[in-house]
């Protein structure tokens, strides 16, 4: 796989959970994990399933921090 992005996490899929025009994906990288929304033709098309190894791959112009 060959993508512009540089923040690509390896990780496993914890679970995916197809909505009406969205579906979920949750992937465990070490102990955190990382939702992403993406739509259920791209769901179908990588023919997600929970337990296949995945990747997040990030690409953002801006990354929010919050404390508490």
């Amino acid at each position: 796989m060959k993508v512009s992005a540089r923040n690509m996490l390896k990780g496993r899929i914890t679970e995916v959970k197809k909505g009406q025009t969205t579906t979920h994906v949750r992937i465990d990288i070490g102990g955190s994990v990382i939702t992403s929304s993406i739509t259920n033709e791209a769901a179908d098309e990588l023919k997600l399933a929970a337990g296949q190894p995945a990747y997040a791959v990030i690409k953002a112009s801006d990354v929010m921090v919050g404390t508490d």
